[in-house]
């Protein structure tokens, strides 16, 4: 299933990505550091939900409460939990 997420507190305006069952894949960032976000993307590619929480959902970005990698988790789990209800 395809997903789209409108980040909040990053550069990205938009994230787009597929959920198949728990695994993510075809992650693209709209706007942001396009070379940190595509490494962020190819790191995170055929990851399950449960893994990029691990990872990635207690990183900030600078003074922010949050980063890129924090919304992609919040967004995975959010997504996944709507298809999944």
């Amino acid at each position: 299933m395809h997903c789209e997420y409108t980040p909040e507190g990053v550069c990205p305006s938009k994230l787009e990505f597929d959920l198949d069952g728990d695994v993510v894949t075809n992650i693209k960032f709209t706007d942001g550091c396009d070379g940190n976000l595509k490494a962020l993307s190819a790191v995170v590619n055929g990851m399950t939900v449960s893994q990029i929480e691990q990872y990635f959902s207690n990183i900030t970005c600078g003074s922010n409460t949050t980063s890129c990698s924090m919304q992609l988790a919040h967004a995975v789990r959010e997504k996944y939990n709507e298809l999944n209800a």
